[in-house]
């Protein structure tokens, strides 16, 4: 417990300075009554619709999540819904992605699964997502034009790390024998040796459920409709107030924020999307006043939802019930 309070406090000790510099670049120079301006005149119908594009977006997740879960276990989608949205709860008011720790013990704690395995199939699924998103917004890039050139280099940078990212999941799972050997040699205490040994075995054991091709194709294409679903949802979220975003453009701003949450942030990533938001759309036209106005209506939107899905689901945890 003492190590997670200082897990902790160090999370809070890198996300408030790293939002506070962010704010401050993302807030300088802000017309606040033309951000008013925009929110004041929102369609919300739209904005209601992109959250039920959200919506549908966290169901597919839970049934992506699932296939790699029941690799190892039979789980219901029940089961794995209420623990996926428990997580993005606990992600939308914890720092630090603390929902994916929460999650992890939802399940484990309600499987015969271990909590390496579970906490394996979350973190390789965030991953596989990351490497989804730098590959599309790649391609994506190539038809967006004008672009600014910062854009063009990043995107490089960030395709090669994602192929990188991608090897390692279709090469580790078969180094078992290696990563074994190794352990062996090191100078350490038995007890340790065979935690350490039980750690590889379920590590490489949650990468390995990739390497089922009926799994792999499920999973590749669920994610393909969630990433779609969530551009949508920016899309139409953004037509909502009057900016009209373009599909390249609403999935650059997608894979902005998806990677921005991997930083050390705050509850709802604060500081983190307002700079993302400024960063990507002011260089394709949109006013700084009009991106800080989406992207305030779109977490906002983004906190109901959770809410409206995560409260009951941790209810039915909290009962005990079998969802």
């Amino acid at each position: 417990m003492k190590s997670d309070g200082k897990g902790r406090l160090w999370s809070w000790i890198l996300a408030i300075p790293l939002a506070a510099v962010l704010l401050y670049y993302s807030l300088r120079g802000v017309d606040w009554s033309g951000v008013w301006h925009t929110i004041s005149g929102a369609r919300w119908g739209f904005v209601a619709l992109a959250g039920c594009f959200t919506c549908f977006s966290f169901f597919q997740r839970a049934v992506r999540w699932r296939i790699l879960l029941n690799a190892e276990a039979r789980l219901s989608l029940g089961q794995v819904f209420c623990a996926n949205m428990s997580g993005y709860l606990g992600n939308a008011f914890l720092p630090a992605r603390a929902g994916e720790l929460v999650r992890t013990l939802i399940v484990s704690s309600r499987s015969s699964l271990s909590k390496t395995y579970v906490l394996t199939t979350a973190l390789s699924e965030r991953l596989m997502d990351v490497i989804a998103l730098v590959l599309w917004s790649s391609i994506i890039l190539l038809g967006v034009e004008p672009k600014p050139r910062w854009i063009a280099d990043v995107s490089r940078t960030t395709a090669i790390v994602a192929t990188l990212g991608a090897l390692i999941i279709a090469v580790l799972p078969h180094t078992g024998s290696l990563c074994r050997a190794i352990i062996e040699r090191v100078p350490v205490p038995q007890k340790l040796r065979e935690l350490l040994l039980r750690l590889v075995d379920q590590v490489l054991l949650g990468m390995r459920a990739f390497h089922h091709l009926g799994r792999f194709l499920g999973f590749a294409s669920l994610t393909v409709t969630i990433w779609v679903c969530d551009t949508l949802s920016v899309m139409i979220c953004g037509r909502g107030l009057g900016l009209e975003m373009s599909f390249g453009v609403a999935m650059l701003l997608v894979t902005a924020m998806g990677l921005g949450s991997a930083l050390p942030s705050t509850p709802g990533y604060v500081g983190i999307y307002q700079f993302v938001a400024v960063t990507v759309l002011v260089p394709f036209g949109f006013t700084k006043d009009a991106a800080l106005a989406f992207i305030l209506v779109a977490q906002a939107m983004g906190y109901v939802t959770v809410l409206l899905l995560g409260l009951p689901c941790v209810y039915v945890l909290k009962r005990g019930r079998q969802p």
